[in-house]
């Protein structure tokens, strides 16, 4: 989708449908070794939940409470996007630095 602009440029607009920016990434569980891929909704919420299990954290259980209610395409980018950014402040993102 393209957006005019008033100096008469255009910029491409992301569009939640379309944009596969935030669709697969990896992630790993604490105390878990192996890697584990996010390629959509559906895995964000297993991957949600079995955190969750592991990590009692109230603010954890209000991402998947997120994740379970998104029904659009762009409350589904919101919520993977909380969900990568809780993981990276976490350091649970392969190859991320939480402190950066």
């Amino acid at each position: 989708m393209l957006r005019e602009l008033a100096d008469g440029q255009r910029r491409k607009e992301r569009d939640p449908l379309t944009d596969t920016s935030h669709r697969q990434f990896d992630a790993h569980l604490p105390r878990l070794a192996n890697k584990v891929t996010i390629a959509g909704l559906a895995d964000a919420r297993i991957f949600a939940r079995r955190w969750v299990i592991r990590d009692k954290d109230p603010a954890l259980k209000a991402l998947l409470k997120r994740l379970e209610r998104a029904g659009s395409a762009e409350t589904s980018a919101s919520a993977l996007r909380e969900l990568k950014s809780a993981l990276a402040s976490r350091g649970l993102l392969p190859g991320m630095d939480p402190r950066a």
